[in-house]
């Protein structure tokens, strides 16, 4: 270990990488400012669903817009590498704390993201093509500790690996749930379309995707296997893209692939680039080599070590809860359970008091309806509203409200069922890390992990 810790690489591959998730992630606010998501998710909802112990992360109104902007010009910075310890950082800062605002768009990538962008903030992704380098040629190296390169490529892996262990699961390999609810809805697709039409199709696209999660960080770490099995990412996102709304994700991972290929396949990317700009040698190849100060190696090192043991257990805590995870969602989320399953939900609330007031609450007259179908399948949401219903309704004229719930809940396909016992007054019921006990049991098997 001692060895591989001194060892250096080429840093063109993290230069390569900077600049193509910098300008993805810029591409990808953009995208969001255009569509008027902003205004529909971060400023017309009247209420959000904070994560439990991050409550201190508030709505900004109409500020919001200017923390998607500092978001997207730190992202092209970072891509430039321009001013780069502080942009990676407000990068990471202004991303992280949109995504944490309301738990109803939480998203695998977004957490990706996130993790991405923290990582970055201490890697020397600038030392090489960048703004800064040419600005300030003392920072300027041809070469990189190898860890370095390597600590993203094992993020990554981990990413997929963890991916395919959610699948090893009886729902996903023997009724390929919840692809057969999905696939058939797709049969209008031009060319592939009337595959879906076939009951097989989702079995097999189940196993490949199970497969494909579990083998392509392996594959895409040789260099004999890496050609074909980057064809298999550009074929899998690429379908994920089509089939599924999920965003700029499978672009990104894509472009995140590219980090597996080796250095000379981004220098010649990098040098076509700097011979388009004119840029001397000198900056295109130089021959120093950056190493960190021992005291900040070391520092790093533990750090990264302990970020990469978190990581390792983080997806493992729902063993912590009893129950059915795709029913209680207690350790589901930061996980990197990827559509994994279906959950159509209706929950229809009911406030009381000791004086004899009574109402069924409208839901959208509290809630978007992302809010609404988020909240109505999500335990620790379900509870959240309650509360909001509770204090609501208190600030109304009832006496210490009572709330209950008729909440009903299909799971990949079965028929649906109560998730909240209808007697259980969840205004009295606290959030924590601890089990909830007021879910009902599951009254099924889904085995695997």
């Amino acid at each position: 270990m001692k060895d591989y810790f001194k060892r250096t690489t080429s840093a063109a591959p993290l230069a390569g990488f900077r600049i193509a998730f910098g300008l993805m992630l810029f591409g990808g606010i953009v995208r969001f400012w255009s569509n008027g998501w902003i205004e529909t998710l971060y400023i017309q909802p009247r209420f959000y669903f904070p994560f439990y112990g991050f409550e201190f992360i508030r709505p900004l109104g109409e500020y919001t817009y200017l923390m998607f902007a500092v978001c997207g010009l730190s992202a092209l910075s970072v891509a430039f590498g321009l001013f780069y310890r502080v942009t990676s950082t407000l990068l990471f800062f202004s991303f992280t704390y949109i995504e944490l605002i309301d738990k109803s768009t939480y998203l695998n990538h977004y957490y990706f993201t996130s993790i991405v962008c923290l990582l970055l903030i201490f890697l020397p992704a600038h030392r090489y093509f960048s703004i800064d380098a040419y600005r300030r040629p003392s920072l300027l190296a041809g070469t990189i500790p190898l860890w370095c390169l390597d600590a993203l490529k094992l993020f990554v892996g981990m990413l997929y690996f963890f991916a395919g262990l959610a699948k090893l699961n009886s729902d996903w390999l023997l009724h390929a749930q919840p692809l057969r609810i999905w696939l058939p809805a797709k049969n209008d697709l031009p060319l592939i379309g009337f595959l879906f039409n076939y009951s097989w199709i989702p079995l097999v696209f189940s196993w490949f995707g199970c497969l494909y999660d579990l083998s392509i960080p392996f594959l895409l770490w040789q260099r004999k296997t890496r050609p074909v099995a980057y064809a298999g990412v550009v074929i899998f996102h690429g379908l994920t893209a089509i089939l599924f709304p999920i965003g700029m994700f499978p672009y990104i991972m894509m472009v995140t692939a590219l980090i597996f290929f080796s250095a000379e396949f981004h220098e010649k990317i990098i040098y076509k680039l700097g011979r388009l700009l004119s840029l001397p040698n000198r900056f295109l190849q130089p021959a120093k080599t950056f190493v960190y100060q021992p005291v900040v190696n070391k520092s790093l090192l533990t750090g990264f070590i302990i970020f990469f043991l978190i990581q390792l257990l983080l997806p493992f805590r729902y063993l912590l809860y009893p129950g059915e995870l795709f029913w209680t969602e207690e350790g589901y989320r930061f996980s990197w359970r990827v559509m994994l399953m279906e959950k159509a939900g209706y929950a229809q609330f009911t406030v009381v008091d000791d004086q004899g007031n009574r109402t069924i609450v409208n839901n959208s007259a509290f809630l978007t309806p992302l809010q609404e179908k988020m909240m109505s399948t999500q335990p620790d949401m379900l509870l959240q509203y309650a509360h909001l219903l509770r204090d609501e309704y208190a600030k109304r004229g009832f006496h210490e409200p009572q709330v209950y719930v008729d909440s009903y809940v299909a799971l990949n396909g079965r028929l649906g069922k109560p998730l909240v016992p209808p007697t259980t007054d969840l205004a009295k019921e606290q959030d924590s890390f601890k089990h909830k006990t007021w879910i009902t049991s599951f009254d099924d098997t889904i085995t695997g992990l």
